[in-house]
């Protein structure tokens, strides 16, 4: 058998307190596109770090070719051949395709020559099936054609190791499928792929093998036709996960949310809502499609009275909150799943109880309006903690030291619990599911149904058209700041919905 591009063997890394990796094993050969899954904090990204040079590793072996190496910075994998595309991308907007793309290249130290440069951006480009014009400032593409500008910049640099973290989660459906293409002939013209990634249909659809890692250790390694999403699941978290969720046929009651021709501006005068108007009922999940900065985050900051609606209404169970303080939208039953877990979901230095507090520590039964009842802050957390199956060693250990999935279930258990008996009505989930792992992922998406059956309305944002499909009643698409279209969630087509979410008018 060929020898392997790239082999780690036994790499451990620790952190204080924290075994990213222990002991983990991870191999590459030529030609293949390898998919890297584990569920958060399993050290899959610390792992791809160590590759690339941006971590040191304590101790273990890695070999480039055969050759034991030594990768002590991003500029010595390059050398090796290995490059990296981020999950935020590393690009000067105000400079063009091919000022990025050479920025920091050895072949330019001497003379620098922008139209040979283009001219070899170009024939890459053109190569590799990914289209962009070399002349164009990076501001104007969109993210889809950012990421060609990134694998652009590595091919320039002639690796044979791409290492891609999360690369579709900025993407629409088309673009994701112009990505696949692409890597597909990368790896047929003999270059090593691996692709970092928590969604199991992305395996299976892209890759030839799949390494599963678990608690930092390397748990299986194997042909990913050999293999089903069932098994890598079991792999990933050690429990089985359902992948089709029950939806239930619920009876839709009155509106609990209506929104009427809402805009708002920048501080510019620049409308970042444009005339924005729908609704949502009782037992209903409505969706919201669209590309991350589409209007989505100013959406739910003027539903949540976090941003100053200049124009319409937020109707909230029929009675008018435009402009109210988030603490009245709170009083009146509106639970907000906020997109940034840490600052905004959740204060790290404080305690898993006094996050769980955070929003009701001044009402009944947990303040007289001068002292705090300890008593029942701690039956009240424990409560939560085992209805949402929190893992934390103590209510009052620092939300900090949770995992991802978990600070989200802490996030959760306090937007939804009841407050002076009443529960939330109005739940509006930005991005809820981001970065979890499958049955983080799981769990999630069967409470929001389990909420929808308790007669509560969920306003569903997601860049997830999976997501969005198997939970929501209705989904719309924003674009630029304004509904662009809807559709059923059953009857919806995928390729419609993903063009409207590029800016494409279809019929």
């Amino acid at each position: 058998m060929e020898e392997p591009l790239i082999e780690m063997v036994n790499i451990v890394k620790t952190f204080p307190g924290i075994v990213a990796n222990d002991h983990t094993n991870f191999t590459l050969h030529r030609g293949e596109i390898h998919a890297l899954l584990g569920e958060n904090g399993a050290g899959k990204t610390t792992l791809m770090n160590i590759l690339y040079g941006i971590y040191k590793m304590d101790s273990g072996v890695i070999k480039v070719k055969g050759k034991i190496v030594n990768i002590n910075s991003p500029k010595d994998a390059i050398r090796f051949g290995i490059g990296m595309v981020h999950q935020n991308f590393k690009l000067i907007p105000a400079h063009t395709v091919v000022e990025n793309v050479i920025l920091g290249s050895e072949k330019n130290r001497v003379i620098l020559d922008l139209k040979k440069a283009a001219r070899e951006v170009q024939a890459l480009s053109v190569s590799y099936g990914l289209p962009i014009n070399p002349k164009t400032e990076v501001w104007k593409l969109s993210m889809g054609e950012r990421q060609r500008v990134e694998i652009l910049k590595l091919l320039y640099r002639r690796v044979e190791v791409m290492i891609l973290d999360e690369p579709t989660s900025v993407l629409t459906p088309q673009e994701k499928k112009e990505l696949f293409s692409s890597l597909k002939e990368m790896a047929e013209a003999g270059n090593g792929i691996i692709f970092i990634t928590h969604k199991l249909d992305e395996v299976f659809e892209i890759s030839n093998k799949v390494t599963v890692l678990r608690k930092g250790k390397t748990v299986a390694s194997k042909l990913t036709k050999e293999t089903s999403k069932s098994e890598l699941a079991n792999l990933m978290i050690g429990r089985p996960v359902l992948f089709e969720l029950e939806k239930k046929d619920v009876s839709k009651g009155r509106a609990v949310l209506e929104v009427v021709e809402l805009s708002t501006a920048e501080g510019s005068g620049e409308m970042t809502l444009k005339n924005i108007s729908f609704e949502v009922r009782e037992g209903e999940i409505v969706g919201v499609a669209g590309i991350a900065g589409n209007g989505q985050k100013e959406l739910v900051e003027a539903l949540t009275g976090l941003r100053h609606v200049d124009y319409g209404k937020v109707i909230v169970l029929g009675k008018d909150l435009t402009n109210h303080s988030p603490k009245t939208f709170f009083e009146h039953g509106v639970a907000y799943i906020p997109e940034e877990r840490f600052g905004v979901g959740a204060v790290p230095g404080l305690s898993v109880a006094e996050n769980l507090i955070l929003k009701a520590y001044r009402y009944s039964p947990f303040s007289n309006k001068v002292f705090i009842k300890h008593k029942e802050v701690e039956a009240f957390s424990k409560s939560l903690v085992e209805q949402f199956e929190i893992a934390t060693t103590s209510i009052n250990s620092p939300v900090k030291f949770l995992s991802g999935g978990n600070i989200q279930k802490v996030v959760l258990a306090r937007e939804l619990s009841s407050i002076k008996g009443k529960g939330a009505k109005v739940i509006i989930a930005m991005y809820p599911t981001r970065g979890l792992d499958v049955g983080a992922t799981e769990y999630v998406r069967r409470l929001f149904l389990k909420m929808r059956e308790a007669g509560s309305g969920v306003l569903l944002i997601s860049e997830e058209l999976d997501e969005l499909l198997s939970v929501c009643d209705r989904i719309f698409v924003m674009h630029e700041g304004r509904i662009v279209g809807e559709a059923e969630a059953g009857k919806a087509d995928v390729e419609r919905i993903g063009l409207m979410m590029a800016g494409i008018k279809v019929s």
